[in-house]
């Protein structure tokens, strides 16, 4: 499987426009080569460079496995109109919070998970709780990461 953006490509910075020091709204993503039985996708955006431990910036799951993308500015609701479900982020609220470091440059992955059922869990799961309940469920996974320097 592989993860795409049409705004900044692997390991390129991430534009401003979706970060805290503008918009804060989530970037357009795309997906392909999706293996066989997917029946949901789970992402992930966490950023490993936080001065306190690894920061929570996007948890969604049970997005329908016949999903592909989605446009940038993904509505901050508990849950989209498809069935997608936001998890609760670092920044205590559901939906994509944008990058924000403190200082220095910081790597921000997204990670797409294609999985093999659907998550019993609620919105406003952790990251932990989604990790937890994929284990034993993931088809295959990838990555896009971005890079944030204000």
């Amino acid at each position: 499987m592989d993860l795409f953006s049409s705004s900044f490509k692997h390991g390129d910075f991430i534009p401003r426009k979706y970060t805290c020091d503008d918009a804060d709204i989530s970037p357009p993503l795309f997906w392909e080569n999706v293996p066989e039985g997917t029946v949901s996708f789970a992402l992930i955006c966490d950023d490993p460079d936080a001065p306190m431990g690894t920061w929570v910036h996007w948890v969604m799951f049970n997005l329908p496995g016949s999903l592909r993308s989605f446009s940038e500015n993904v509505p901050k609701d508990k849950q989209l109109s498809d069935g997608s479900i936001q998890g609760m982020t670092d920044f205590r609220r559901p939906g994509y919070g944008g990058p924000c470091p403190p200082g220095g440059t910081h790597r921000y992955f997204f990670k797409l998970y294609a999985l093999d059922t659907m998550l019993n869990l609620d919105p406003g799961a952790t990251k932990t709780a989604v990790e937890s309940a994929m284990k034993g469920h993931i088809l295959d996974q990838c990555e896009l990461m971005g890079k944030y320097k204000r």
